[in-house]
Formats: structure tokens, C-alpha cells, sequence
């Protein structure tokens, strides 16, 4: 990966559960391209490797400069947070991702195993902290690269699983209808060229089967992803790296943030690997750049969407 120092700002639209509110125009990336990383399943208190990803995404953020970094959930394990005052707070975030390079906005949404816990108080440190960034279960944010820039909608995914229905992952009281017409109304009225939207379950993984696919995400969110273009669906919750494409949209697991598994080879074609990582991508007017940096600061894989 070609990387450079280029910054740009950004701007959003926050939205409440049902609610949005209007947000100021999108700044333009100097030097027209924008530069964000993207970690899953990753608090465990700097163990399972959490610590060797946290040093190598550091490095790569000194010379990628990234605008921000997003959280695809499963913030905290087993249980999520009991509240604000929480020790995993400092034992899972803040001590572990505490280099000068990460001090940037982190655009966080939840897991399955955050629902274990205070997911109020999830919400809540956006309020105490200088860069955890949760306005909302799900919200949107707008780049303006030149050629129509791009919007990213978070997701609140969790609610959708089927099987978490009266379990201690407890999503009750979740409208799922209003996030669905939520994320219509958005992807219908975005201008944007690039839609990417994030969440924490995936819809299709390049292992597919039971227990990697889920038929719940794919029923719930393929329609709406085809009917309004959009390009790029990037996911957690399985703890490895994939890129798969399925009736032309990219779907990437990157939950290799902490504990991972050797999921053995793909068997749709695509790529997958249990190496413990993240997920760099850089957005330009005619390109998506995607990289997965593993926990010694290597590109072990790249693809370029738009060409």
C-alpha cells in the first residue's frame, strides 16, 4: 500500500433511533483521497494480541494519517461495559490504544456481545471521551472526496439475529422496521459515489455456510444494499479477515482485532485468513483502496474496487 500524509475533515448527519438531524456540509479531502481504519472484536484487556494489533495499527496510522477509525463492535468481552465507570474503559480502550497516532475519532457501533452489557453506557462515554464517537445505535457520516464524494451508514445489526431473542444478548425493545426505513430513506437520498455501510454481523463471508453467513442480515439488508448501489459492506463478528463479492457488492469481515481462529481456505473465491489484524481503506473519486495490515504491520492483502 502507497501511502502519504493527507488530511481532510469531515462532517456528519447524527441520527437518534427513529430521528435525524441535519448536519453541515462535508469539508473536501485534500489531495482527494480519505484515509480510514477499521477494527472489530477486539476488548480483552490488551490480551489474545489485542496489544500487537493496537502497536501495528499506531504505525500505520503515523503514515497513513487516517481521518478516523471505526469500531465494528464487540467493544468489550465477554459482557460489554456495566457502566461508565467501568475499569475495561482503561484496561480495553484507553491503555491499550493509547499511542499519539490513534488519538483520533473513533466511529464506534455495537456488537452482539456489547448487548450483554450497558450499551446506555456505551453511548453515554461519547460524552466524557475526547474521541469515542457514538451519537447514536446507529447514525451516518458524510466524505466529500472529488466525483461525489462518499457516506457511510452504522449500522445496529445485533437486533436482526433472530437466535439472541430472549437471551442474555438483549436486544428487546429495538425497532428493526425504523432502522430498515432509516437506512432506505438515507442510501435513497445520498448523492454520494461511494455507499458504504458498516455493521457488526456479516451478511456473506468468503467461508459461507452455517455459521458464517447469516441468513438473517442477508434477508433483512441484501435488498436494500442492491437496490441502492451501494458498493462496500464491511463487518466484525467473525473473529478473521475475508473479502468475498456476492452480486457485485464487496462484503469484508475485519474482527481479527484481538482472538481469532484459523478458519482454513475460503471456499467461495476471495480471501481468508485468521492472522490477527485490521482493515485500512482509502477512498478516492474513481477508487475504494482496501488493505488488511496483520499484527507485525504487513499488507497481507489488497483489492481496489472501481477499476
Amino acid at each position: 500500500m502507497t501511502i502519504s500524509r493527507r488530511r481532510f475533515l469531515e462532517s456528519s448527519a447524527e441520527l437518534g433511533a427513529v430521528s435525524v438531524l441535519a448536519g453541515a456540509p462535508a469539508m473536501a479531502a485534500a489531495g482527494g483521497e480519505a484515509r480510514f481504519f477499521v477494527i472489530g472484536d477486539w476488548g480483552r484487556d490488551g490480551k489474545h494480541h489485542q496489544r500487537a494489533v493496537a502497536g501495528a495499527m499506531a504505525a500505520a496510522a503515523v503514515a497513513a494519517d487516517p481521518a478516523f477509525i471505526v469500531s465494528a463492535g464487540d467493544n468489550f468481552y465477554e459482557a460489554g461495559v456495566t457502566g461508565l465507570s467501568d475499569p475495561q474503559w482503561r484496561t480495553s480502550f484507553e491503555d491499550v490504544y493509547s499511542q499519539e497516532s490513534l488519538q483520533r475519532p473513533w466511529h464506534v457501533i455495537l456488537g452482539n456481545h456489547d448487548y450483554r452489557g450497558n450499551v446506555e453506557a456505551q453511548l453515554a462515554y461519547s460524552k466524557l471521551s475526547h474521541r469515542w464517537e457514538m451519537p447514536a445505535r446507529y447514525y451516518t457520516r458524510k466524505l466529500a472526496v472529488p466525483g461525489g464524494g462518499a457516506e457511510i451508514f452504522y449500522l445496529d445489526t445485533s437486533p436482526f439475529i433472530r437466535k439472541y431473542a430472549g437471551t442474555v444478548t438483549n436486544t428487546a425493545g429495538q425497532d428493526k422496521r425504523a432502522q430498515l426505513a432509516w437506512l432506505e430513506r438515507g442510501l435513497a437520498a445520498s448523492g454520494a459515489r461511494w455507499k458504504i455501510v458498516i455493521g457488526h454481523h456479516p451478511l456473506y463471508t468468503a467461508l459461507g455456510g452455517h455459521g458464517h453467513d447469516q441468513p438473517d442480515m442477508i434477508a433483512a439488508f441484501e435488498p436494500v444494499l442492491r437496490r441502492h448501489q451501494v458498493a462496500l459492506y464491511i463487518n466484525g463478528h467473525d473473529h478473521s479477515m475475508q473479502y468475498v463479492e456476492m452480486g457485485g457488492i464487496a462484503y469484508v469481515t475485519t474482527g481479527a482485532g484481538s482472538h481469532t481462529y484459523q478458519p482454513g481456505p475460503a471456499s467461495r473465491a476471495g480471501y481468508c485468513s485468521g492472522d490477527h489484524g485490521f482493515l485500512a481503506v482509502a477512498v478516492g473519486a474513481a477508487a475504494v483502496r482496501l488493505d488488511f495490515i496483520d499484527a507485525r504491520g504487513k499488507s497481507v492483502f489488497g483489492k481496489t474496487l472501481g477499476v
